[in-house]
């Protein structure tokens, strides 16, 4: 009997291409990371200095640090209270936005809801629609109902705004999800509510923190609204306390920079806790239709 020759299973390809372009890729990714570190250290540096150096060294280090700037500035430009507003004004405005857009997500996959096409379209056309096109109507209707120059009256609009991208997103968890959890409950007795906070909330959980992630930075860093729709003092949020300082103190640009950080850094750390959650949230995500 003749032997059969055996074939030799194929070895795994090693994953070369990968290899042979890992020093570019950790160059792209250093420049890219410079491009985004490199205006905050400049800023960073700039409230380090006095004005004289910032006008002969704008761009280097500080010869030596002035750690006072940023008490100065705190309490110049009002901070504390800008940071407590704004605090207020993000956190509701991401519980609105989750619950909103959640809800909206839910009726739109599960619910028997006519032309469900139309109305993604419906979303993604307000998505697309410049906010500026409201600005004179809002100012009227919101004058009219003693809304304007409130923090909720401006916290009602960003749920307006925020939540057609946020539903979007959530529904395409919600597509990916079986509805075989939720006819289980049903048959326990469960009516829709305790389906939706005790099946389905849980379920789509990184999608609710990526969208309240989402509102809470568009919001905190909002201007035109804000400068729009709030006048009180006693009521602005830290970007408008921050741009009412820079417009009174133009000259001392280390205080505005030392403001501008103090601005800056909860949104900064807050990214850094949370950029896991955030880039899980949009990659397990694809906007299916």
């Amino acid at each position: 009997m003749t032997s059969v020759p055996q074939r030799r299973a194929p070895r795994r390809r090693r994953a070369t291409s990968s290899r042979r372009g890992g020093p570019l890729v950790y160059l792209v990714l250093v420049l890219l990371a410079l491009y985004a570190i490199g205006p905050i250290l400049v800023l960073l540096f700039s409230s380090l200095k006095n004005p004289a150096e910032i006008s002969t060294n704008p761009m280097g280090p500080p010869s030596e640090a002035m750690w006072d700037n940023f008490l100065t500035a705190w309490q110049n430009a009002n901070m504390a209270a800008g940071l407590s507003n704004s605090l207020v004004i993000v956190l509701a405005t991401a519980v609105g936005v989750c619950l909103i857009s959640g809800a909206a997500a839910y009726a739109m996959v599960r619910l028997d809801i006519p032309a469900p096409g139309a109305l993604t379209m419906y979303l993604l056309v307000v998505t697309a629609l410049p906010i500026q096109l409201f600005l004179v109507p809002l100012v009227n209707w919101w004058t009219r109902l003693g809304l304007y120059d409130t923090q909720i009256g401006l916290i009602l609009i960003y749920w307006a705004i925020y939540s057609p991208f946020s539903t979007l997103l959530l529904r395409s968890y919600l597509i990916a999800i079986p509805p075989d959890y939720e006819a289980a409950a049903r048959m326990d007795g469960a009516g829709e509510a305790t389906v939706f906070f005790r099946i389905v909330l849980p379920l789509i959980w990184p999608g609710v923190i990526t969208a309240g992630l989402v509102a809470a930075l568009q919001a905190y860093n909002e201007f035109l609204l804000a400068v729009t729709f709030i006048q009180d003092n006693e009521a602005l949020p830290v970007s408008i306390s921050l741009y009412s300082f820079q417009q009174g103190f133009t000259v001392n640009y280390a205080l505005v920079s030392a403001a501008g950080i103090i601005m800056i850094l909860p949104v900064l750390l807050l990214f850094l806790v949370l950029q896991r959650r955030f880039v899980e949230g949009y990659a397990s995500t694809g906007m299916a239709n």
